[in-house]
């Protein structure tokens, strides 16, 4: 019954090809069939092609490409967990690293999922699944066209961040982040969009869903290599400028570049010797080179992966539009009766070589593990380790706290304390401080001496003062004691007292009128000096 079914869809073509009228034109992608005309009849080579034109392993070489997707998976998982639970000291965290991440992301889940669901890949014998009759498909090639823009896009913006903070000097900030959120995503989902209208995705090559052909180049391929050719041209426009100016540091003599490295006015772009402008381009390219390599690879793949899919796309509508390329192996497949073994050295000139097809599944699949080994470190794993050891009751990180900060323990206010950061508990390490004079040993109420010993004063080599200890004096505060040097009495003013006195000389007071300027000797009179207030008054 089978074979007879079988027999009427070939409605006259041989096998193992199929009569194209004896389907319906609805239904998949109708677009995708693979016919040709043989004498009236038009005939059709059974879906799926790649059954046909490569050998029994193609499966299994596309399928053990799948599964390192799922290792890449891992670690992207890996990489955006570290980033979202442990602090920043410990995963370097930036938003250029998460958004390239949640793009290959993206990327891996257009093979993943077909590998999980295992869909069918036929609407009939000649007919592929497209997007609109096969959920999975529209899941995959979504998922799969839209990582390939996105991480076009991340890498593009990754490339220009770099270059404007090497070639220009611009702070990259605020500013340029949400310009990249809106780029980076925005660009994807119109275009994503944009594809699905136009163009659409079917069952082309293998489990995953890629592009069709129509309107392909105008709404995909072209606007990709756009931005990826921007980004190989803003990246070797960045490196070529770093070998200038590291050509340029080698024959720079300038005194003032083997200075301290200080900051200052001068090092502007404008002053800025060559030595100075190299050093700053390697502290930039040390803390980034992890992104630049990034940049790379990823860059490459999707141009590898763009030239070879564009190249097979073309391949198959020339054999439409000029079937004549196809007759030799069509005929070697009647002649063999379906055996597609015998005939595989003629359909090498139609496809793409299955190792060609493998390198580039599998290199699409490792850009995951190649951002956990970039942007990953070590840092992640023992924060990880640090974050189960709180868990299970382990502090190893203890921090000095003065002990004023605690407000349960007021036991000895000469120690510190050693608290857990993580907790509040009391289970904490007094560390006593020998005080050099107890508080208690002196009268009245004074602060404490608990940082022993004075230091000792160093003085800077060219510093000529030295420190003076403070002149003690000693007042006397005692209440109710009179003062012991009263004022002594104002003379009454006499007229015509001073009439005859020369303002400008030595004018001596008679002595009848000392005595009312005497007044006890001063105690800071020293001894054996004159006391002019005693034997002579000079005004």
């Amino acid at each position: 019954m089978a074979n007879s079914t079988i027999d009427a869809l070939r409605g006259g073509c041989p096998a193992p090809f199929f009569n194209e009228l004896m389907f319906p034109t609805e239904g998949g992608h109708v677009e995708g069939r693979l016919c040709s005309p043989l004498g009236r009849l038009s005939c059709c080579i059974p879906c799926p092609m790649t059954d046909w034109a490569y050998p029994d392993n193609f499966d299994a070489a596309t399928g053990a490409a799948n599964w390192v997707n799922v290792v890449g998976m891992i670690c992207c998982a890996f990489l955006l967990i570290s980033w979202v639970v442990l602090p920043v000291d410990k995963t370097h965290r930036h938003y250029l690293s998460i958004s390239l991440t949640c793009a290959t992301v993206l990327m891996n889940l257009g093979f993943i999922i077909p590998l999980a669901a295992k869909p069918d890949q036929c609407f009939n014998e000649i007919t592929p699944n497209g997007m609109d009759t096969s959920s999975v498909c529209a899941a995959s090639g979504a998922f799969l066209l839209a990582g390939g823009w996105a991480g076009i896009m991340w890498v593009f913006l990754r490339a220009l961040s770099l270059h404007l903070q090497i070639c220009w000097q611009v702070v990259v900030g605020r500013n340029y982040m949400w310009f990249s959120q809106v780029l980076g995503w925005g660009i994807p989902i119109v275009g994503l969009i944009i594809l699905l209208v136009f163009s659409g995705v079917s069952f082309r090559f293998g489990a995953t869903c890629h592009i069709n052909h129509e309107n392909s180049l105008a709404d995909f391929w072209i606007p990709l290599l756009v931005f990826a050719g921007l980004t190989v041209i803003i990246q070797f426009a960045t490196f070529g400028y770093c070998i200038k100016v590291y050509l340029a540091s080698l024959t720079d003599n300038s005194a003032t570049t083997e200075g301290s490295g200080m900051p200052s006015y001068s090092n502007s772009i404008r002053t800025m010797t060559p030595r100075q402008a190299y050093r700053r381009i390697r502290r930039v390219i040390q803390l980034q080179w992890r992104g630049i390599v990034i940049v790379l690879i990823i860059i490459a793949d999707v141009i590898f992966f763009a030239v070879i899919f564009v190249f097979l796309d073309n391949t198959v509508e020339s054999i439409k539009t000029d079937p004549g390329k196809a007759l030799p192996w069509a005929a070697c497949l009647i002649a063999s009766r379906g055996d597609k073994n015998k005939c595989l050295s003629l359909a090498q000139d139609l496809v793409v070589s299955l190792p060609t097809v493998t390198a580039v599944l599998i290199l699409l699949a490792m850009n995951g593990i190649w951002l956990l080994l970039l942007l990953g470190r070590w840092s992640m794993v023992t924060g990880w380790m640090d974050l189960f050891a709180s868990f299970g009751g382990n502090r190893t990180k203890k921090e000095f706290v003065s002990v004023d900060a605690r407000t349960d323990i007021k036991q000895d206010p000469r120690s510190y304390e050693m608290l857990s950061r993580d907790s509040g508990k009391a289970d904490t390490v007094l560390t006593p401080i020998s005080p050099t004079m107890s508080p208690t040993s002196r009268g009245g109420r004074q602060t404490p001496d608990y940082f022993g010993q004075t230091a000792r004063y160093q003085p800077h080599q060219r510093s000529f003062s030295s420190p003076r200890p403070p002149q003690q004096m000693h007042w006397d505060t005692m209440s109710g004691q009179e003062q012991s040097y009263p004022l002594p009495p104002m003379p009454a003013a006499r007229p015509y007292e001073y009439e005859h006195m020369n303002p400008l000389g030595m004018n001596r007071i008679e002595k009848e009128e000392e005595i009312q300027y005497a007044g006890p000797r001063s105690q800071y009179t020293q001894p054996g000096a004159a006391d002019f207030s005693r034997d002579h008054v000079f005004i």
